[in-house]
C-alpha cells in the first residue's frame, strides 16, 4: 500500500524543512523556494513528515518512490502463507479404517499448515446417543496429539459437534 503523501503545489504551508535528493539537509525553507529547487533538478518535492513543526519535506523523484514502495509491498505479499480453513465430516458411525483415511487427510492438511475443522453430524435418532459421536472425536483428537492442537474444543452447535485443530509449531 502506497501512503499518499502531497507533492509539489499540494503542500500549503509556508515554511518547510527541505531534505535534498542526496539526503543533504539544505535547511528551513519558504515553500515557493524549496519546489523552485526541486523543479530546477527536475524533482519533484514530496512531504515526508507532515506533523513535524516545520513539515518535513524531500526532493526526489516520486514516481520512481512509489514504483519501488509497490515492488516492496508486492514481494512482501509474495512471502505470506495464507492459511485455509479446510474441512472434514465425519459421521456418529463412520467405521474404524473411515475414519483412518479421515485422519490420514486431517494430517496432510495440517503439514500443509492449514486449519481442519472437523465436523460430525447427527441424523434423526442419532441425536439420542451423542456418546458415540464424542468417542469418535475422541479418537480422533487422540490420533492428532502429536501433529495438532485442539484449537476450540468439540462443542455441539446444532445437529453437530464441531471442533478445530490447529498445526502444532
Amino acid at each position: 500500500m502506497v501512503p499518499k503523501l502531497r507533492v509539489n503545489r499540494e503542500i500549503r504551508v509556508r515554511e518547510v524543512r527541505v531534505i535534498g535528493a542526496e539526503g543533504e539537509q539544505l535547511g528551513i525553507l519558504p515553500t515557493p523556494e524549496a519546489f523552485r529547487q526541486a523543479q530546477e533538478n527536475g524533482y519533484d518535492l514530496v512531504e515526508v513528515a507532515p506533523t513535524s513543526v516545520p513539515p518535513v519535506c524531500r526532493i526526489m523523484d516520486y514516481g520512481k518512490y512509489k514504483y519501488e514502495l509497490s515492488k516492496k509491498d508486492h514481494q512482501s505479499r509474495r512471502h505470506q502463507k495464507s492459511t485455509q480453513v479446510k474441512e472434514i465430516k465425519l459421521r456418529p458411525r463412520t467405521d474404524k479404517h473411515d475414519l483412518e483415511i479421515k485422519v490420514r487427510q486431517i494430517k496432510g492438511f495440517l503439514e500443509e499448515g492449514n486449519k481442519t475443522k472437523v465436523t460430525l453430524t447427527y441424523r434423526g435418532r442419532e441425536m439420542a446417543n451423542q456418546e458415540m459421536g464424542r468417542t469418535v472425536m475422541n479418537a480422533v483428537i487422540q490420533e492428532l496429539s502429536e501433529t495438532g492442537t485442539i484449537e476450540y474444543a468439540p462443542r455441539m452447535e446444532g445437529r453437530s459437534l464441531i471442533m478445530i485443530v490447529a498445526p502444532k509449531n
